[in-house]
């Protein structure tokens, strides 16, 4: 089993960072707190509301020399399908300059490889990522940080599982997320 740390901030929901700004009056009525403003109906001309979707990471790190191995499966638990999403990792050593990547991946940096995960449906099957990636030298250890940088314009309210952090020791043993 792998040693992961979930952030530890999360985001508010609407309503709760709407309470927490709402300033009062005296004698003025007060909104109903329970109410979610993104199940109520826009006002004529309004953009509507981002559909919702809860898109989920899970795989595991594998590293030793200076290989190291990540599969990810990625999937949407809905409500709302997902056209597109963009997952992100993250390293704590820098990668080497040349690398083989896998369609749909591209490096967003020294140490950031981005991939598209395409559509998701719904409840639908999951999407499998392979990376087998080369390190610039050969660390006794490497913190692996992934999450979702675009869901295809769905708001995901549950991010405690698209993003993640792993510790993975140079033993080539797995490290699950």
């Amino acid at each position: 089993m792998g040693l992961t740390r979930k952030g530890l901030l999360r985001p508010l929901s609407a309503a709760v960072a709407m309470a927490a700004t709402t300033v009062l009056v005296a004698g003025a009525a007060a909104a109903p707190v329970d109410v979610d403003p993104v199940e109520v109906a826009p006002a004529p001309g309004a953009a509507a509301p981002a559909p919702r979707a809860d898109l989920s990471h899970h795989g595991y790190v594998s590293l030793w020399g200076d290989h190291i191995a990540i599969r990810i499966r990625s999937e949407n638990r809905g409500p709302s399908d997902v056209t597109a999403s963009t997952v992100r990792v993250r390293f704590s050593a820098p990668l080497a300059a040349s690398q083989e990547l896998p369609y749909g991946c591209l490096r967003g940096g020294k140490a950031t490889v981005l991939c598209e995960t395409g559509g998701l449906r719904s409840a639908g099957g999951a999407r499998q990522t392979a990376l087998d990636l080369t390190l610039a030298g050969s660390p006794d250890e490497v913190v692996v940080r992934l999450d979702t940088v675009w869901s295809g314009g769905a708001r995901d309210t549950d991010r405690t599982n698209d993003v993640h952090e792993v510790l993975a020791p140079a033993t080539g043993d797995a490290y699950a997320f």
